[in-house]
């Protein structure tokens, strides 16, 4: 080893990668007290303070200790786009250079927040842009996290976010530790202190991470289905070869006993000839007969070299009524950022591929929590 080497410092660490529990275990291991957590918590996300010598009510050793050992270190904004509909689009990029895409969608009454997980995705669902593009790596919580801080540091606090879904890149139950570190922050008073009904988790069907979640956190749960049936599924969402669709199913009957909303939402994106058909719809109700449903039908979003397209308003509505009659609760997603491409199944960001594209069905079915 040589000198320069030997003296080299460690890295800083980002605090940012700490939900409360983190925060008061790092304290403690300090020789402070567990309150310190919930006071650094409010200067960063209800103050929007990152430099530590403005937090006044930290001991002044304490302070000089977190300039010379931590950091507070958001990712950053590259790139910013805006729909006709006011649907805002950012290509944030991390510390390593990767970029992940985030959506803010403007609402009446909410705002809604899609903010990725992993950088690309290893599930490869074929009607889904960004399941191309390969799999990279998982966002650390500070990554997560840091896409609500930079929203919201770009929207400032007349336009505070109301809601976030866990719906942009990446499959949030595959870096399970992380995502629910980053939602326990959106949920913590000394957070940003959304209600657990507007923090929701979308997942292709991990099952058993769906169980886990179950137990260590409350948030609403969205399930990505796009098929009625197993062997349609296996195909449009690769994942189902290793956990069909009565895994699934029972894993969304359990979750609906505890979760915040007592449903499960189910996206269906809409594929003309593919999913769209009346026997598709019946089959979907027969699926769906013992699980508290809301059904959200998903128009496809076209992408370069896509093979899908979609659905006719026609079809979309017939299939829709089928629901709708059999007192399945059924809504038609508007569809938003269509123009910048950051509508649903569109976000695309700077991904290496290190996940073997050839081999993912292989991948996809052996698909494990972390």
């Amino acid at each position: 080893m040589n000198s320069a080497t030997a003296s080299a410092k460690p890295a800083l660490i980002n605090l940012l990668d700490f939900d409360r529990k983190g925060l008061q275990a790092f304290f403690v291991g300090l020789g402070e007290k567990p309150f310190r957590a919930t006071q650094l918590l409010k200067w960063i996300y209800q103050e929007g303070v990152t430099d530590f010598e403005e937090m006044t009510n930290l001991s002044k050793s304490l302070r000089n200790y977190l300039m010379e050992n931590c950091r507070i270190a958001p990712p950053q904004i590259v790139a910013e786009q805006l729909a006709s509909d006011g649907t805002c689009k950012w290509a944030v990029q991390m510390h390593c250079g990767n970029r992940v895409e985030t959506v803010y969608i403007p609402e009446e009454r909410r705002a809604t927040l899609c903010v990725s997980s992993q950088v690309g995705c290893a599930l490869a669902c074929s009607f889904c842009s960004t399941a191309q593009q390969g799999f990279n790596r998982n966002l650390s919580v500070g990554e997560i996290i840091g896409q609500l801080y930079l929203a919201q540091q770009r929207l400032g606090p007349e336009r505070r976010i109301t809601n976030v879904v866990m719906m942009g890149m990446g499959e949030p139950l595959l870096n399970f530790d992380n995502v629910v570190a980053a939602m326990n922050l959106m949920m913590d008073d000394f957070g940003y202190g959304l209600s657990k009904r507007r923090v929701t988790v979308s997942t292709s069907g991990v099952v058993p991470a769906m169980n886990r979640l179950n137990e260590v956190c409350d948030v609403s749960m969205a399930v990505s289905l796009h098929a009625p049936n197993d062997e349609l599924r296996n195909q449009l969402v690769p994942i189902n070869v290793k956990y069909p669709l009565y895994q699934l199913m029972d894993a969304c009957r359990e979750y609906a006993k505890t979760g915040p909303r007592k449903h499960i939402t189910f996206e269906y994106v809409m594929l003309d000839g593919i999913n769209d058909t009346i026997q598709d719809a019946h089959t979907l109700v027969k699926l769906l007969k013992n699980v508290p449903s809301k059904v959200n039908l998903i128009p496809f979003n076209p992408f370069p070299q896509s093979n899908y397209r979609c659905s006719s308003s026609a079809n979309i509505l017939k299939f829709r009524d089928v629901l709708h009659n059999a007192g399945i609760v059924t809504t038609i997603r508007k569809t938003r950022g269509e123009d910048i491409d950051a509508a649903c199944g569109q976000l695309v960001g700077q991904v290496q591929d290190k996940s073997r594209r050839h081999l993912k069905l292989k991948i996809a079915g052996s698909a494990h929590v972390n």
